[in-house]
């Protein structure tokens, strides 16, 4: 379902060394071929290069990786490449996760206590 496009990695797993609490209760998600209003790219020190502020009609926004946005220069809307969730995990240090893809500062994985799916910061992962 999400990020077909991009590559992915051999089965690892990583150990949570942090906390990290999701910011965004509601996160966005949108289907392949959805339109979206690209807002603001994200500026900060963290490493979390490549994502955009976008939203849908049905949605107030979120982070979206810039490597799903199909859209010509200068636009302000785009087409979504794939199918998307926003979904970050809540993380507790200590909690273990099967890497699925690794992008912009981020891992979509999943944890390995209750199967959730989501995005987790990837500074705060270790290998096992």
């Amino acid at each position: 379902m999400l990020i077909k496009a991009l590559i992915m990695i051999p089965k690892q797993k990583y150990i949570a060394v942090e906390q990290h609490r999701s910011e965004y209760p509601n996160p966005i998600s949108f289907i392949k071929g959805s339109k979206l209003l690209i807002g603001d790219k994200y500026e900060g020190d963290e490493g979390w290069n490549n994502w955009y502020f976008c939203t849908i009609p049905e949605h107030s926004g979120g982070w979206v990786p810039e490597q799903l946005i199909d859209r010509s220069e200068q636009s302000t809307y785009g087409v979504a490449k794939e199918d998307y969730s926003a979904k970050e995990l809540n993380v507790n240090e200590g909690d273990q996760f099967q890497a699925i893809t690794f992008l912009n500062g981020w891992v979509w994985c999943q944890r390995l206590s209750d199967n959730e799916i989501g995005w987790v910061p990837q500074n705060i992962l270790k290998t096992i």
